[in-house]
């Protein structure tokens, strides 16, 4: 009786398990088919044409799977691709640079205003990634908001410009892609456990050993 009581149990929680994995099933397939027909097949379209060969004066183009199109691409414009890492590594090294320290205070220290400070950080992001960008060449320009003033007044001189280089690409990238660091670190950190941090200095531990040993890891 008992072992049948227990089959006619898992009979219906099993059936009910089914469905519920279909429904989650049915409820990712637009997101997937949206995935499948706008970065998939975009992306296989770009492989196979990466890998045919011709001319460009010809107009005749064929598929004959030419990996050394990839060799010729690193060899002509390898220093695009260093400049591209370069910008990379310095984008990220600036975002965990600012997001940690800003990110811990507010997990550790930001207390009820929590949620305002995260909204500040969020509200800028409501608006078009385009717009974004244009309206910090407005900001930084030769004769901006910020410059404009300084030159004037004779505290830069007239050639000083900050458009068009390598700190304002970094320094746009950076702001672009700030939220995507801080939030991810800001979770992390919500969820460590307080009372281990206090224990540790309870336990003649410093400031700098207790985030060192606890918060750190």
């Amino acid at each position: 009786m008992a072992v049948g009581g227990a089959a006619e149990t898992r009979g219906p929680r099993s059936r009910y398990g089914r469905r519920k994995q279909r429904a989650g099933v049915w409820l990712m397939a637009p997101a997937g088919v949206y995935l499948a027909a706008f970065l998939l097949v975009p992306m296989g379209m770009l492989v196979y044409t990466s890998l045919q060969s011709g001319g460009a004066f010809s107009g005749r183009f064929y598929f004959d799977w030419n990996f050394a199109n990839y060799a010729d691409v690193i060899v002509q414009y390898k220093t695009q691709f260093a400049r591209s890492v370069a910008y990379s590594i310095a984008v990220t090294l600036a975002c965990l640079l600012l997001a940690y320290p800003m990110m811990y205070w507010i997990a550790f220290y930001g207390q009820r205003w929590k949620s305002s400070i995260l909204m500040l950080i969020l509200v800028p992001f409501f608006v078009s990634y385009v717009i974004r960008t244009v309206q910090w060449k407005f900001i930084l320009g030769d004769d901006g908001l910020i410059f404009g003033p300084l030159k004037h007044w004779g505290l830069l001189p007239e050639g000083f410009r900050v458009l068009a280089t390598p700190f304002a690409v970094i320094a746009g990238i950076t702001y672009n892609y700030l939220p995507f660091t801080a939030l991810p670190l800001y979770v992390a950190l919500e969820r460590i456990d307080k009372s281990l941090v206090e224990a540790a200095k309870d336990l003649y531990s410093s400031k700098w050993q207790a985030f060192r040993r606890v918060v750190w890891p």
